[in-house]
């Protein structure tokens, strides 16, 4: 049975009211909300996750609703509390579940209407409630609802740690013409865009262009496959035919498998990267040119390109997919950038490149290496180590050897002379009281 309007939550759940604290309570279609105007948790949840913490704070403009704050509210939906209360949430789906909707029929004729897209097409329920969907295999995925309290928990992690790609914001990370152009000749697949538009967010690829894709522009199942790569989608161009695509550029690479009896200068992708990194240096744009799905470039479309970009690949199962193509450019794009990271940059992790990552150690001074060799080679000699005694100068030269290869910090060399005066002196049962070493 649903609680009473007035109920509080159980004690375990309540939010105390502390001035500026935000207290959640169960609301009158039994949803747990908050707020003067009875804002659901999961409105909040839904704002904060897809614009950022501080601009869903300011849409939602609840008094007292700050960072401070937040994290309680978001740990009531993360932690499931709801199940306890009894209550849920529109869109999320506990609520379908609660309402024991199962398949995708049921959910129609829970619904009084559902308005796909321009609303030429719509299904009708036996419910009351109307509601809207982009398209039908929106509908297919989404129907069940969202999984509010997985939102919930990946904004409590932006809120303690920061966002990912800090420096990126979902917004181009160059400036126009400064990256190679991607296009693809007349795509096939949303998915295969949508992929493509990822492959180029991961590498720093800002524009895309599209040629007559078969599907139509925009597309919503290509935005769904991007993974969050949305404004690489939503600044790609659509283009009716291929001169029109390359119109701007002054140079132009068309990728390729097949070898063509065309005298054009065949480069590597690593070739390809420096050529173009020369030209956009000076000025120029520039642009790779993939093929179909199904059969590549036609002859007549790779005679307007400049050069041909072959990727070495096994000869006997050459073909790639569009993503594969673009992952590969753009792994050559960005490993030739001198202001590369590796991996991912958030507000708390630095930018990480090759070699030794000593976070904030230091390297071994050599006088601190010194004296771990003679403290070392002092206990050592003194435990008889060095037999016979004509053989010391020799072991401890092999010892100094393969000691400096470690390339020890100060405090491996702190821990390592721990170590040996430890086993010499027997210094670690001396501080837990134990006897001492006969």
């Amino acid at each position: 049975m649903m609680r009473e309007t007035e109920n509080r939550l159980s004690a375990g759940t309540e939010i105390e009211n502390r001035g500026d604290a935000v207290d959640v309570r169960v609301g009158p279609g039994g949803e747990p909300v908050l707020g003067p105007n009875d804002t659901r948790v999961a409105e909040v949840v839904h704002a904060c996750h897809s614009a950022s913490i501080d601009q869903g704070l300011k849409i939602l403009g609840i008094p007292g609703l700050t960072r401070d704050t937040l994290e309680s509210v978001l740990q009531y939906c993360a932690g499931l509390k709801c199940v306890e209360d009894h209550v849920t949430c529109p869109g999320c789906k506990r609520r379908t579940e609660a309402q024991g909707i199962e398949t995708l029929d049921q959910f129609i004729l829970s619904k009084k209407e559902i308005v796909v897209g321009d609303g030429r097409v719509r299904l009708r329920g036996e419910g009351t409630e109307t509601v809207t969907t982009p398209c039908l295999e929106s509908l297919a995925k989404q129907w069940s609802g969202e999984n509010y309290w997985f939102w919930a928990r990946r904004v409590i992690r932006k809120l303690r740690h920061g966002i990912r790609r800090a420096h990126m914001k979902g917004e181009p990370v160059a400036g126009e013409g400064e990256t190679p152009s991607m296009i693809l000749m007349e795509p096939q697949l949303a998915d295969n865009i949508g992929m493509v538009a990822r492959a180029c967010a991961n590498f720093g690829l800002d524009d895309l262009r599209l040629i007559n894709p078969r599907d139509g522009w925009p597309n919503e199942k290509a935005r769904i496959a991007a993974s969050g790569a949305n404004y690489v989608i939503d600044d790609a161009r659509a283009f009716a035919g291929l001169e029109e695509s390359i119109a701007d550029l002054n140079w132009v690479g068309a990728t390729t498998a097949r070898q063509r009896d065309m005298r054009k200068p065949v480069l590597t992708p690593e070739q390809a990267i420096v050529e173009m990194r020369t030209r956009i240096a000076r000025g120029e744009r520039c642009g790779i040119l993939f093929g179909r799905e199904r059969n590549g470039l036609e002859t007549s479309e790779v005679a307007n390109a400049d050069a041909l970009i072959m990727i070495p690949v096994n000869s006997r199962f050459a073909s790639l997919n569009l993503a594969q193509a673009v992952l590969l450019i753009g792994y050559e794009w960005m490993r030739s950038d001198a202001g590369r990271s590796l991996g991912r940059v958030t507000t708390y992790e630095k930018p990480l490149h090759e070699g030794l990552n000593l976070g904030r150690d230091r390297a071994a001074t050599k006088e601190e290496l010194f004296g771990l060799f003679e403290h070392l080679e002092r206990d050592l000699e003194a435990a008889g180590f060095f037999n016979p005694a004509h053989r010391k100068a020799v072991v401890a030269q092999n010892l100094r050897t393969m000691l400096t290869r470690m390339n020890a910090t100060e405090q491996e060399v702190r821990t390592l002379r721990g170590i040996v005066a430890t086993l010499t002196q027997g210094k670690g049962r001396a501080r837990k009281g134990g006897d001492e070493t006969p």
